[in-house]
């Protein structure tokens, strides 16, 4: 479609953010308007929005509902994805009355031909996809115990596979145009594990390494992606249509449902009455993707570690502290920037949780950092070793010459500078050799040999990058 052509996105990537005195930190304009840090160079007027598709998945869901209506507000363009398993297709369609504009779909993340039926979809209705979000998550809340194997599968298929599905398929289109964007939303329990959540963490955790080993494997196309983690968010708009999601079916009894070209029936009047049931008798249906595991004995105490997030949704109630309507404002600001982040963390809560984390994973390793691993049989070093000045003696094993002066205790560490002529240079190379000797550290010159002759300690001969362990 004409309408729809913008100028090549090529331009951008040289582009460079304006280096006016500004602060890189989030700015608040108009009347509580929060905008991203000027370093990822956000829409403003020497920035003005382009026109994008949005292909976003989930779109029914707490999170998916706000960016669709944030990204139509803006003068964008939205596929809406709806779940076929919970949505139907005329709902959909009539969410949103925009002629031109909007398009409503359904979609189970789980199936490529479903997915795949959607982006080929949306190509033949706008012509392009810009951005991808996707919204769409499952996790089931209790004791890693008492969660079976069909409920773990689910997770896994919906919040990883379900990802790298979308990815997959739409990644061959972004490739061709040399430009693409997706929004990946994961969440804080990508960084840290909670007690109650362990299967969703793992497939959140998934997530987050796919995500961020793809970010070098795609930068060369001018492809970008960014992990969105949300903390808890309130639910502060009155459209609640359409509504959250209830309890996810079997994944048996989608698989038969589904449609040779991906799409899935309507639901029946019993499904509908059941999964009514299912949210007056769970509380927590409120919280959109989360359905609650009937715990066994051991868990089933008051107090009981595993039932934290279900007593952290509870606690919190409506009482969520991060709005979900400007977040939705920034998420669109990230489909539109030029430099988005790899993360970005909405609410006070994510950045105080993660940031935790992070200091308490340095604290460990510098608590423990001082553990070496003994040598291998063989390699013990003498107890009372060292050469005369010349470099020059007899050990147990073997005979070498070496140039350097110095003499002591310990262990000696030959780090060999591993350049590109390293090769060419021959016996001759050039080392640097770090010799510990009680209180001193001396450095010997040229080294033709791994052993002295002397009753010289063992050298130990590590290359630059080298870990510094013995299996």
């Amino acid at each position: 479609m004409d309408d729809l052509k913008r100028t090549n996105s090529n331009d951008t990537r040289s582009a460079s953010p304006s280096t006016a005195r500004r602060s890189p930190h989030p700015s608040t304009t108009g009347a509580g308007k929060l905008s991203l840090p000027y370093t990822t160079d956000p829409p403003s007027p020497a920035n003005p929005p382009q026109q994008k598709v949005w292909l976003i998945f989930g779109a029914t869901g707490h999170m998916g509902r706000s960016v669709t209506k944030a990204a139509l507000a803006h003068n964008d363009i939205v596929a809406a994805v709806g779940q076929s398993f919970h949505d139907d297709l005329a709902s959909m369609k009539q969410w949103h009355d925009i002629p031109g504009r909007y398009l409503g779909l359904l979609c189970d993340v789980r199936i490529r031909s479903s997915v795949a039926s959607v982006i080929e979809q949306t190509m033949k209705t706008f012509g392009r996809v810009d951005v991808i979000a996707n919204c769409s998550g499952y996790g089931v809340i209790g004791a890693c115990e008492d969660q079976d194997e069909h409920e773990i599968r689910n997770q896994f298929e919906t919040n990883f596979m379900g990802t790298l599905n979308i990815i997959q398929l739409s990644l061959p289109h972004f490739r061709e145009r040399q430009d693409g964007r997706y929004l990946i939303f994961s969440s804080t329990s990508g960084a840290l594990g909670v007690p109650g959540l362990g299967p969703y963490c793992a497939t959140k955790y998934a997530v987050e390494g796919l995500i961020e080993s793809m970010l070098y494997e795609v930068d060369p196309f001018n492809i970008k992606l960014t992990l969105v983690e949300p903390a808890h968010m309130r639910r502060d708009d009155n459209d609640i249509f359409p509504p959250s999601q209830p309890d996810l079916p079997t994944a048996t009894a989608t698989t038969t449902t589904t449609t040779t070209n991906g799409q899935i029936p309507q639901q029946t009047q019993q499904q509908q009455q059941q999964q009514q049931n299912n949210q007056k008798q769970n509380k927590l249906a409120l919280f959109g993707h989360f359905k609650v595991a009937r715990p066994s004995s051991p868990y089933a105490t008051k107090d009981s570690p595993a039932a934290h997030a279900q007593r952290t949704l509870q606690w919190m109630g409506a009482n969520q502290p991060t709005s979900v309507v400007k977040a939705a404002e920034l998420v669109w600001q990230l489909g539109h920037c030029r430099y988005p982040p790899l993360r970005l963390l909405l609410g006070s809560f994510a950045v105080d949780s993660i940031r935790d984390r992070l200091k308490s994973i340095i604290e460990e390793i510098e608590d423990w950092k001082h553990l070496n691993f003994p040598p291998l049989e063989g390699f013990e070093e003498k107890e009372d070793g060292g050469g005369d000045g010349d470099g020059d003696g007899e050990g147990e094993e073997g005979e070498g010459e070496g140039e350097g002066d110095g003499d002591g205790e310990g262990d000696v560490d030959v780090e060999v500078d591993d350049r590109a002529d390293h090769d060419e240079q021959g016996p001759g190379n050039e080392v640097d050799v770090s010799r510990k000797a009680g209180d001193q550290d001396k450095e010997m010159g040229e080294a033709e040999g791994r052993r002295g002759k002397g009753e010289g300690g063992q050298v130990h001969v590590k290359r630059e990058g080298e870990m510094d362990l013995d299996d």
